[in-house]
């Protein structure tokens, strides 16, 4: 367990006692109840915002109250275990802070810290909102339960986004072991040759530029909450009609989710023609597992280093898609929605793209070139279309757990059009419902004009049609509603 030892005092004065324990959480947020930090009120009782610094001045783990008898020193009881290196480099770095606490039976419960740059105070390496982003990032993170001795990975070496190489150097100090091992390795090196005046310039600025990318993601464990099936339900009802199965199916992986904490082992692939709403549900799936999602058109992709990156080497090189949507979604869990899978292929001999989604899709990790490191793909759920699977090869659809969209029937196209398609038109258009009326044998005449046309993209497109039609009419002949019958209709769409 790491002790606190501001004072810099000499060896001599003996060895500094760890007066706190630390406990594992999870929270997201804390309060009095939930804590991030307890420190003793046995023989003072502290102001609900206090001012201070966490310090060891002799011996003890302490933080040193500023009140008006002076300054007054009581021993720090328990720490989640996230904010250990956090409360320490505060200490080191003598930043004065501002607490916010409820003195409890247990202890002061401190559940907010703040810096307060007043007189000395000192200013945080990012300005004033350094200390409150880095409490966000904690927030988000989670220690892992064991602990595991990192010294032998010891490296030496000389808005609020971390881009400067002193800000990454807090990050990571503050941040400690809430960042995976390898990561936190592999930034430690990167750190080294940013600092050094032995590597070009341009080394040194691509060194720099990794670590900005790779600290600014928020790197999360392999646990989901429980995902209310109910509500998942309701989210898929209201994207989509019928296709009973397939929700069926969605429904099942929540349920897996719900046992196990953790991402199922494979993903979606959604076959079926197009226009049938494949995008669609793994929208709603994202929705549902409430988290970022990112898109890879694979038919636009025609060489494999547009998604691994390129080497450090070239003054031009960039990381790859893959890496890019991590950045942009600032975390490690997201949804991979893999558009047109049946349409990877490499068009000019540099690999084969739909190869490299391989390793993304095991879950086992993922190399970018320009990273030069091994990305931790454990939250990374893939959700693939594809309207041919006999495109598709053997390796990519054994990662997949397949469900095939089926067309509409005729019947539920007429359901989707005066339902969802032309309601919804008429809520884009600020139109009434009685001021465009379709008779049946009008609506028939829409289905039929579309029977040989896959999804209902088509059917979308002339609910639109017939909407702004309505919409001209009414406001040039100055007329309160308008009635579509198959003759008009047939008319209206040329048809």
């Amino acid at each position: 367990m790491p002790v606190f030892d501001f004072s810099n005092a000499p060896a001599e004065k003996g060895n500094a006692e760890c007066t706190y324990e630390t406990f594992w959480s999870n929270e997201t947020s804390a309060s009095a109840q939930k804590p991030i930090v307890v420190i003793d009120n046995s023989k003072r009782k502290w102001k609900h915002h206090s001012l201070g610094m966490f310090t060891n001045p002799i011996k003890r783990t302490s933080f040193e109250f500023d009140e008006e008898d002076g300054v007054v020193s009581a021993d720090i009881i328990r720490i989640d275990s996230r904010f250990v290196s956090l409360f320490k480099w505060l200490g080191e770095n003598h930043i004065k802070v501002q607490l916010s606490g409820a003195d409890t039976d247990d202890g002061y419960a401190v559940y907010r810290v703040r810096e307060v740059a007043l007189g000395r105070g000192t200013k945080l390496s990012a300005e004033d909102g350094f200390l409150q982003y880095m409490m966000e990032r904690l927030f988000g993170s989670t220690m892992p339960k064991e602990e595991i001795d990192l010294d032998e990975y010891e490296e030496e070496g000389d808005s609020m986004k971390l881009t400067s190489i002193q800000s990454i150097t807090d990050f990571m100090t503050c941040a400690g072991r809430t960042l995976p091992d390898n990561i936190l390795l592999w930034a430690r090196r990167n750190l080294a040759v940013a600092r050094s005046n032995e590597v070009s310039p341009e080394e040194r600025r691509h060194a720099q530029r990794a670590l900005s990318i790779m600290m600014n993601i928020q790197w999360k464990g392999n646990y989901f909450e429980a995902i209310d099936p109910v509500e998942a339900r309701r989210i898929l009802d209201d994207e989509l009609y019928g296709m009973e199965s397939v929700k069926q199916r969605i429904i099942e992986t929540i349920i897996q989710i719900n046992r196990t904490h953790t991402l199922p082992a494979y993903g979606l692939l959604l076959c079926g023609p197009a226009g049938t709403g494949k995008s669609q549900i793994a929208y709603a799936v994202a929705r549902i597992l409430k988290l970022p999602w990112t898109t890879l058109d694979m038919s636009s992709i025609n060489d494999a280093e547009q998604l691994t990156g390129s080497s450090r080497i070239y003054s031009n090189a960039k990381p790859g898609i893959i890496m890019e949507a991590f950045s942009q979604a600032g975390e490690s869990n997201l949804v991979f929605i893999i558009n047109e899978l049946d349409k990877a292929a490499s068009k000019n001999g540099n690999g084969n793209p739909a190869d490299v989604l391989l390793t993304l899709l095991d879950n086992l990790g993922f190399t970018d070139n320009y990273m030069e490191c091994m990305v931790p793909t454990v939250g990374v759920y893939p959700i693939a279309t594809a309207n041919e699977k006999s495109q598709i090869s053997a390796p990519l659809m054994s990662r997949f757990a397949v469900i095939d969209i089926p067309d509409y029937t005729a019947e539920e196209k007429k359901v989707i059009f005066s339902k969802f398609a032309l309601r919804k038109v008429f809520d884009r258009m600020g139109m009434k419902e009685d001021e465009c009326v379709l008779t049946e044998d009008g609506l028939d005449a829409v289905i039929e004009l579309h029977k040989n046309t896959s999804g209902i993209r088509d059917l979308e497109q002339a609910a639109e049609h017939i909407a702004a039609n309505a919409l001209y009419t009414i406001e040039v002949d100055k007329v309160k509603q308008v009635v579509f019958d198959a003759e008009k209709v047939y008319k209206l769409l040329g048809k």
